[in-house]
């Protein structure tokens, strides 16, 4: 796994790994980004916050891109796309959001991945990858990450990366319009300390 970046503070940042890399989303990747979400729309609501609707118009995601900029330069939350290296096609998502220092030395994983592109072991990849910057570059100690209880495939995707189920918490998060529960997870920088 070779990666290539630069500074926390600097969105051109790219992590490349075996079949794909992770780099900050631009503006020229509304069109690719707005047709993979909406070819993935029935296949990502039940997993995600209910869609505004304009969620997929143009001025939404410059909005989206505002707040990433305004996140990644205050240190509070890092977001990347996840494309293929052979053909730079878009495959989805991964944020490293909530980012707390101080004492806690943390930061909370999100992630989404295109319909086409599911269950091929991409999000393994993309999560292994943004662990490396996370506890590498951004010097953290710990990352969570929540899924809801009877997402299967999310909950596979951080056990292979190697996070540990820490818990349950009710009424996490509203997905899809409903207060739900979460299944908890977290990995610790020495979890992977001679992999990093």
């Amino acid at each position: 796994m070779v990666l290539t970046f630069l500074t926390p503070s600097t969105p051109e940042t790219a992590l490349w790994g075996e079949r794909l890399y992770l780099r900050p989303p631009r503006r020229r990747d509304w069109r690719q980004w707005a047709e993979l979400r909406a070819l993935s729309r029935d296949f990502l609501t039940p997993w995600e916050p209910t869609w505004a609707g304009d969620a997929l118009s143009r001025a939404s995601y410059r909005r989206r891109l505002q707040r990433y900029a305004e996140e990644w330069e205050r240190d509070e939350g890092y977001a990347f796309f996840l494309f293929r290296k052979d053909d730079d096609q878009l495959l989805g998502g991964i944020t490293l959001g909530n980012v707390r220092r101080g004492v806690a030395q943390c930061g909370s994983y999100g992630y989404w991945m295109g319909v086409p592109f599911a269950g091929q072991g991409y999000m393994t990849e993309a999560v292994r990858l943004g662990l490396r910057f996370a506890f590498g570059t951004l010097g953290l100690h710990r990352v969570e990450a929540a899924c809801l209880v009877h997402n299967e495939s999310s909950r596979r995707v951080l056990e292979k990366a190697g996070f540990s189920r820490e818990g349950l918490a009710r009424g996490y998060l509203k997905i899809d319009g409903a207060w739900q529960d979460h299944l908890l997870f977290a990995i610790l920088r020495e979890d992977l300390r001679d992999r990093l």
